[in-house]
């Protein structure tokens, strides 16, 4: 039996790391009124109140939550903030120019420095460290994709921030068994989550913004939003939902809840990250074809975090984070695969969380000007620098502005729905499968990369 974590949900262990979860803000208090009224009090919708606040201090700004403040995928994600491109360029490109894609491109790789000024600015201490990011190869299919990676990345304007290292180089950086080469991305930044966006929700709140938590949307209309606690109108409304877009009355389809899990180690010794290596604190994952995600933190732990059981029927969510025992056993052999130093030090927490996929792998922003409505999201798991992205794009558009984010290939970028049960859960509940079906196909045959990763990709849409 693989070691069991000494906790297991409690939203995540981001929380376990400040003393535990934070004390709830009073709920709405009957019908009220409000220049803009924000659905969900994550990442997105705190960046946007943030930026809406900055530019018009005297707006009336109110952000509606049915739990607490980075309840969901904000407080609980691998703490990557990455400023990448992982969507489709293509994609976007069908709907936009090549200078619309590339700069697109060039805005996502600034918001590293945007959320390290702002955090700065605002005291937020979320434990951030400047460094790389290291994604490694540990099988000749796994080079092969990396140096596709590496390539199609500098093609799009990213020769300055990524580029490919040797075994040797890659080793030196973190002492990974059977690694053959790695690609580095520049200008990254490894943050605590949980520490990050309760700083951001002090900060809106400092700048006059009100956060109702405890209080549930039943219904989004132009102009209003409809609560248990009360009726919301708003000149603006913008759903920053993100995973839990799918609760949301006739949003069952509109983005997949895809879950992701994680596990922490207990610290490290000193001996053992002699052995292990990473002191340059890089944030580093694989090219497997469900591959995974770690940091090494604060306090000298290991985090892993991969897909688990990836989609649950009927778009449902997770219990406040507790994570399965299939799991819990997948992200373990992956930290021992990875870290055989680490085989004998204890797993502290293990908790998941959903994030939104939209039909084409590809987040949007969009606005209505009509009806006040608006969205983000559909970040794929790259949602902590991108909704710092979202959020700037959402203020600009909310208040009538015609800027060089608001004319970005994302935003109003539309894409079907997902497809009914029980397709949507076949469809992902194939993809995950034939993805594992190639990494150990991959790892055994230690040949070019396996068909049935694309197959896997593109019974999805991916």
């Amino acid at each position: 039996m693989p070691p069991q974590p000494a906790r297991n949900g409690d939203v995540s262990f981001w929380y376990a790391d400040i003393g535990g979860l934070p004390p709830h803000r009073p709920p709405l208090e009957g019908d009220t009124t409000a220049d803009v009224c924000i659905v969900g009090a994550g990442y997105t919708g705190l960046w946007a109140a943030y930026y809406l606040k900055q530019a018009d201090p005297a707006l009336n700004v109110l952000v509606v939550e049915q739990e607490f403040a980075g309840f969901g995928a904000s407080g609980r994600n691998g703490g990557w903030l990455t400023g990448g491109f992982a969507w489709s360029h293509e994609r976007y490109l069908a709907g936009s120019s090549e200078a619309g894609v590339r700069a697109m491109v060039t805005a996502m790789n600034g918001t590293v420095d945007e959320v390290i000024r702002v955090a700065g600015a605002e005291g937020i201490d979320a434990d951030i460290l400047r460094t790389d990011e290291l994604m490694v190869a540990t099988n000749p299919a796994q080079l092969a994709r990396m140096q596709a990676e590496v390539a199609h990345r500098q093609g799009w304007g990213e020769q300055g921030r990524v580029w490919a290292i040797g075994a040797d180089e890659a080793r030196v950086r973190v002492n990974i068994p059977g690694v053959l080469g790695g690609m580095v991305v520049g200008n990254v930044a490894r943050v605590q989550p949980a520490k990050l966006v309760q700083g951001l929700a002090r900060a809106v709140e400092r700048l006059g913004v009100t956060i109702a938590e405890g209080t549930r949307v039943t219904a989004i209309a132009p102009g209003r939003v409809t609560t248990d606690r009360g009726i919301v109108t708003a000149g603006v409304v913008l759903r920053a939902t993100e995973g839990f877009t799918a609760r949301l009355p006739g949003a069952e389809r509109d983005w997949l809840p895809l879950n992701s899990a994680q596990i922490v180690t207990e610290p490290l010794p000193a001996e053992t990250w002699a052995r292990i290596g990473w002191q340059g604190h890089e944030i580093l994952g694989d090219f497997a074809n469900a591959y995974c995600y770690c940091q090494r933190t604060r306090e000298g732990r290991i985090a892993v975090g991969g897909r688990g059981v990836p989609y649950r029927m009927g778009s449902q969510i997770d219990d406040r984070g507790q994570a399965d025992a299939v799991t819990i056993a997948r992200l373990t052999a992956v930290l021992h695969r990875h870290f055989p130093a680490a085989r004998d030090v204890g797993l502290a927490h293990a908790w998941c969380g959903v994030l939104a996929v939209p039909r084409d792998w590809c987040a949007t922003v969009g606005f209505d000007p009509a009806t006040g409505l608006g969205w983000a999201g559909g970040y794929v798991g790259v949602g902590v620098s991108t909704t710092n992205l979202a959020g700037r794009t959402l203020a600009d558009l909310a208040l009538r502005r015609e800027t060089g984010l608001t004319a970005l290939p994302w935003v109003n970028h539309r894409v079907r729905r997902w497809e009914p049960e029980p397709l949507r859960w076949l469809g992902v509940t194939g993809m995950y499968a034939l993805l594992n079906a190639a990494d150990r196909r991959e790892a055994a045959r230690r040949g070019l990369p396996s068909r049935l990763g694309r197959l896997g990709n593109w019974l999805t849409g991916r």
